[in-house]
């Protein structure tokens, strides 16, 4: 995870970030620096001295903080080895990103770069025996918390299909899978069952009901990005994980998309969940935080910019299985997250944090009416999808 930017446009409202940073500075009154953070940074091959030490963002998952050195600013970050059970994965499919090359000079988006120890590696491990890691801030950048026109959406598409092409050419094996089980939609299914049977009937009577039938009317989605896959439809790549529009960052004109962040989800994947994932995210204008399913639409507009985005940078680089494939995979992924919040909430909120009881519950809501108004509009993303993407795939063949 890869914070660079101020969310210029959110300074009171932070949007979460699932995987645990947000783009913005804490700016609480300042407290004594840890020496103990000091020392961790002064193992990083930077410049003397090492100022101050600040909290960075409002993350949910690694500790993360901006410290300035010489004439530089850093971002020192802890990965919290409880989420991720292999940080070490991580930080080798981040050096793998470090070490490719990008011939043109154009086709990869910006990745923040890793800072190696005095020793030469990518991390340091502090007495507990914790990984941290030291990157580049990145400067006069800003996270947007909405799409406001096509040209952002657009600018959204073309990272991500840069991304795409520029990982595309990376031997898939060399990459570990940093966060096992990741957009494996039949397991959270499972996991969801498994807790509505543990819940007591006063729970799962309690608004839930017509959720569990929501779910069951479409347990069939869950299982068809792993079918095609594995029948040979569909092939595993090199994908992002988690390319929503807070892991964006934008010149300060929002007009550009420079860096694409959070990285720690790169590992072997689906396009069509990093696709799908991405249009979740930016075509909801409303976001996750709208407690009312009534007001949430999939905005057509937005998804039109963002798939001719896409296309124009990645110049048929999705085969004809891979498009087909995309329908599905645009309602799967609030389907997943829907399953995911409402797991939680029936778990007593353990992973996700919520600020009151039956936020995860609301959540699940939001993303579920988020499926619905997808499968309302069907029709017209499949011509999207076919006038943005398919065209280029058949010039490809």
């Amino acid at each position: 995870m890869f914070p660079g930017a101020e969310n210029r446009r959110t300074k009171t409202s932070v949007p979460e970030v699932p995987n645990g940073i947000a783009l913005v500075e804490d700016h609480q009154a300042p407290v004594p620096t840890d020496p103990s953070l000091t020392r961790l940074a002064d193992r990083f091959a930077i410049q003397p001295p090492i100022g101050p030490i600040r909290p960075l963002g409002q993350g949910l998952i690694n500790d993360t903080y901006r410290l300035e050195a010489g004439d530089q600013s850093y971002v020192l970050q802890r990965i919290n080895s409880r989420v991720f059970p292999s940080p070490e994965r991580i930080m080798a499919n981040l050096s793998l990103l470090a070490r490719h090359p990008d011939p043109s000079g154009a086709i990869g988006p910006r990745i923040p770069r890793l800072i190696p120890t005095r020793e030469g590696e990518s991390f340091a491990r502090d007495a507990r025996g914790e990984v941290w890691r030291l990157m580049e801030f990145i400067p006069n950048a800003i996270g947007l918390s909405r799409i406001h026109d096509g040209q952002q959406g657009r600018e959204v598409g073309r990272v991500l299909g840069r991304f795409h092409r520029w990982v595309g050419a990376m031997p898939i094996e060399r990459f570990g899978l940093s966060l096992p089980g990741f957009h494996a939609t039949p397991v959270y299914l499972k996991r969801f069952l498994t807790a509505i049977e543990n819940s007591a009937s006063a729970e799962t009577s309690a608004g839930i009901g017509p959720l569990m039938d929501f779910v069951n009317e479409r347990r069939g989605l869950a299982e068809v990005l792993e079918e095609a896959n594995r029948t040979g439809r569909i092939a595993l790549r090199v994908t992002h994980g988690d390319p929503k529009l807070d892991n964006i960052l934008f010149d300060e004109d929002g007009q550009r998309a420079l860096a694409l962040i959070d990285l720690d989800t790169v590992q072997p994947g689906l396009v069509q969940h990093d696709l799908g994932d991405c249009l979740r995210s930016c075509c909801n204008n409303r976001g996750e935080g709208d407690p009312d399913p009534e007001r949430v639409r999939f905005d057509l507009g937005i998804c039109e910019s963002i798939l001719s985005g896409y296309g124009e940078a990645t110049g048929g680089f999705l085969t004809e299985n891979d498009i087909a494939c995309l329908p599905d995979a645009i309602r799967l992924m609030p389907f997943e997250l829907g399953l995911r919040f409402l797991t939680d909430h029936l778990e007593g909120d353990r992973y996700f944090k919520v600020d009151r009881p039956g936020r995860n519950l609301d959540k699940a809501r939001i993303q579920f009416a988020l499926v619905s108004d997808i499968e309302r509009q069907s029709g017209e993303i499949q011509a999207l999808i076919g006038e943005r993407l398919t065209a280029a795939a058949r010039r490809r063949a």
